[in-house]
C-alpha cells in the first residue's frame, strides 16, 4: 500500500485522489450502499474520512500553488459543509472504530467503548493524513530546470523550495489524529488542529517560493504558468470537470450539496432542550451561519496567475477557515457542556441518523452484510487503475 501511495504518477491526479477518498471515506457502511452522502464535496471528494479531516492536504495545497488548477480544484471544495459534518459527524462508533488497527484499551460502558484514544493511527490512515515520504512532498525539480533552463543561482533557489515543500508535508502530517474524536467537540478541535498545521505548511512554503519567483526572468515565468496549463490538460483530456462559465463564487466551496439546513426537529425530538439550552444552541446556529458567510465572502472573485499568487490565496482562505472553525467551535462547547450525558449522547446520534436516512432514499440495491474499513484495499484497488 505505501508503494501504492508514493505513487505521485496517480496521486498528482486530484480526480484520482477524491477517488480514494471517497472510497476510504464510505468503507465502513454497509456493503453495496451508495456513496452520495450529504457531507460529500462538489466535485467528489469527501472532507472527512472517518476521524480524519482533509485528507491528502498537502497535495491539494501543492496542486492549487504549482500547477492552478482553479475553482475546481479540491483545495476550494473545503468550507462550511465540513465544519457541519463536524458537528453532525455521519460516523456512528463501529464505523469509526473500523478505520483503527487497535480497538482496546478504552472505558466501557454498556459495551461500548467511551474513550477518544483507541489505539495508534493505523498506517493507512497515516498515508491518507501525507507521509513524510519526500516523493510525496517533492517537486517536479527535473521537469522545472529542463523547461525554464535555470542558473545556478535559480537551481540554487529551487533546491531551497524543495527543501522547504518537504518540511511543509512533515508539518500537515504531525496533525494526523491519535485518537478517535467521538464527540462534536473534539472533532472540531481535530479540525482546528488540522487548519493550523496547513497554515504553518504554508508559511514555511512562501518565503522560499517568492525567491525562487523573484529570480525568474519574465520568459521563465511565462514557461513555468504554461508548465501549469499543459498539466491541467492533461489532467483533464479524458476527463470532465466544472465549466469555465460557472460563477467562481459558485464553485467555492461554501456548503456541500446535501446540507440543507440546520437539523432543528431532530435536535428538538432527540435531546430536548431546556430554555437555557436552547439559549446556547442559538448561539451556536448563529455561529454557524456566521461561518457560513464569512467562507463564502472569501472566494475570490478572479483566479490568481502566480504560483505566489495562488499560495496567497490558498493562506486567507485558511486563515477565514480557521476563524470560522474557532467561532464555532467556542459556540458548541458552550452548548455541549449543559448538556447531561443522555442528551449528548442523543445528539451524537443525529448525524449518523442523517447520514443513514440519506442513503435509504437512494436507488442503489442494499445489502445486509456488515464490513469494517479497509483503507489500504481500497487504494490498493484505485492505484491499480493508473496507467
Amino acid at each position: 500500500m505505501s508503494r501504492a501511495l508514493n505513487n505521485r504518477a496517480g496521486l498528482i491526479n486530484p480526480r484520482t485522489r477524491a477517488h480514494i477518498a471517497a472510497t476510504a471515506a464510505t468503507a465502513g457502511w454497509h456493503a453495496g450502499r451508495s456513496r452520495d452522502g450529504w457531507w460529500r464535496h462538489r466535485h467528489g471528494g469527501y472532507g472527512w474520512v472517518g476521524p480524519l479531516f482533509w485528507p491528502f492536504a498537502y497535495y491539494d495545497i501543492y496542486d492549487y500553488t504549482l500547477w492552478g488548477y482553479g475553482y475546481d480544484d479540491p483545495f476550494w471544495d473545503y468550507g462550511y459543509g465540513d465544519i457541519y459534518a463536524g458537528i453532525f459527524s455521519p460516523y456512528g462508533y463501529d464505523a469509526l472504530a473500523g478505520y483503527w488497527q487497535d480497538r482496546g484499551g478504552g472505558r466501557r460502558v454498556s459495551g461500548r467503548q467511551t474513550s477518544e484514544t483507541s489505539g495508534k493511527t493505523p498506517d493507512q490512515l497515516a498515508q491518507l493524513c501525507g507521509d513524510d515520504s519526500r516523493d510525496i512532498a517533492g517537486l517536479p525539480i527535473d521537469q522545472i530546470q529542463q523547461t525554464l533552463q535555470l542558473s545556478d543561482a535559480q537551481r540554487a533557489a529551487l533546491d531551497d523550495l524543495a527543501n522547504a515543500s518537504q518540511k511543509a508535508a512533515e508539518q500537515i502530517r504531525s496533525a494526523c489524529p491519535t485518537q478517535i474524536p467521538l464527540t462534536a467537540p473534539a472533532r472540531i478541535a481535530v479540525m482546528q488542529q488540522r487548519i493550523e498545521a496547513m497554515i504553518s505548511a504554508v508559511d514555511i512554503v512562501q518565503p522560499p517560493l517568492q525567491r525562487f519567483y523573484n529570480l525568474l526572468d519574465d520568459q521563465q515565468k511565462a514557461r513555468l504558468n504554461a508548465l501549469g496549463q499543459d498539466q491541467r490538460r492533461a489532467e483533464t483530456s479524458t476527463e470532465t470537470s466544472t465549466k469555465r462559465g460557472d460563477s467562481l463564487i459558485d464553485s467555492c466551496g461554501g456548503t456541500q450539496a446535501g446540507v440543507t439546513g440546520w437539523p432543528t426537529d431532530e435536535i428538538d425530538a432527540r435531546v430536548h432542550p431546556t430554555e437555557a439550552q436552547r439559549a446556547s444552541l442559538a448561539a451556536l446556529q448563529d455561529a454557524t451561519a456566521k461561518a457560513a458567510d464569512m467562507l463564502k465572502a472569501s472566494c475570490q472573485t478572479n483566479e490568481a496567475i502566480t504560483p505566489p499568487a495562488r499560495l496567497e490565496a490558498v493562506r486567507k482562505r485558511l486563515e477565514v477557515m480557521l476563524d470560522a472553525v474557532k467561532s464555532v467551535r467556542t459556540a458548541l462547547d458552550d452548548f455541549y457542556d449543559k448538556l447531561s450525558d443522555e442528551q449528548r449522547a442523543q445528539f451524537e446520534a443525529i448525524g449518523p441518523g442523517r447520514s443513514t436516512a440519506s442513503r435509504e432514499t437512494s436507488l442503489t440495491p442494499r445489502h445486509h452484510r456488515r464490513h469494517h474499513a479497509n483503507i489500504g484495499g481500497v487504494i490498493r484497488h484505485f492505484m491499480a487503475m493508473v496507467p
